[in-house]
């Protein structure tokens, strides 16, 4: 979370927190609004905004009279912490987990050489690889390398944890990217990989990102078990022309 974000959005994400750790579980009620400001040291509006903004997402309902219960332990994750999905998991105290499946060398599509300003054919550097958060998958992430950054990545310990912990030692860190989101319906792969039936909806994450010089470091698509990770966009009035202030909610 950006310390300049809302305080309520720090409240919320603290009670995320609570809700993932088993703290206040799935069909159990939080503590009223205004122990919930005592024990935060905000104001009971502050506590208000918060579970408003979980009740968004999903995690919590109001209920007239009896006050807020718990819907859904699911993890959230900002659009400012897609670069390193083990950094965000680290940051929440969750163990992040990667497995790869399948690692090949293969020629460029047309649209990954575009994407990757290398030439069409050029090799590329593929993964497929299973994320967990405290040992329960929860995506299979796809990426795809250029050749000049390959040589970090090739042949590393399956079950490495974070990829781009090793760029960014290798003086490669990521420094911005773009990212598409939308739902595809499981392929025969996913569904083996993911213990989901074909056809099943999964959460798609289409990511490219960038180094400091502006080369593209990889293009990543990523598929989500839906009741597994949320993401939340927040914008503001003076966000810069074409784009969004973003938080980490």
């Amino acid at each position: 979370m950006t310390i300049d974000a809302p305080r309520y959005r720090h409240v919320a994400d603290r009670l995320a927190q609570r809700i993932a750790d088993g703290e206040f579980p799935v069909g159990s009620m939080l503590p009223g609004e205004q122990a919930l400001a005592g024990e935060h040291g905000v104001a009971r509006g502050t506590v208000r905004s918060a579970l408003a903004l979980l009740a968004r997402r999903g995690a919590v309902s109001s209920r007239p009279g009896a006050g807020w219960i718990v819907q859904s332990s699911a993890h959230t994750q900002g659009l400012a912490a897609f670069g390193s999905f083990a950094q965000w998991a680290k940051n929440r105290g969750l163990t992040p987990g990667g497995q790869v499946i399948q690692e090949q060398e293969s020629h460029a599509t047309a649209d990954e050489a575009r994407m990757l300003r290398i030439a069409q054919g050029s090799f590329v550097l593929r993964f497929t690889r299973l994320r967990s958060l405290d040992g329960h998958v929860v995506m299979i992430e796809r990426p795809v390398y250029p050749a000049w950054i390959a040589a970090a990545l090739r042949g590393l310990p399956v079950d490495t944890p974070s990829h781009a912990a090793v760029l960014e030692a290798a003086g490669h860190g990521e420094v911005f990217g773009s990212h598409r989101i939308d739902a595809v319906a499981a392929s025969s792969e996913d569904a083996r990989l993911l213990g989901v039936r074909r056809s099943s909806p999964l959460l798609r994450v289409r990511r490219q990102a960038f180094a400091r010089d502006g080369r593209p470091l990889d293009l990543t698509e990523d598929r989500y078990l839906p009741d597994a990770v949320s993401f939340e966009a927040s914008s503001t009035s003076d966000a810069q022309p074409g784009g969004w202030t973003r938080t980490l909610s």
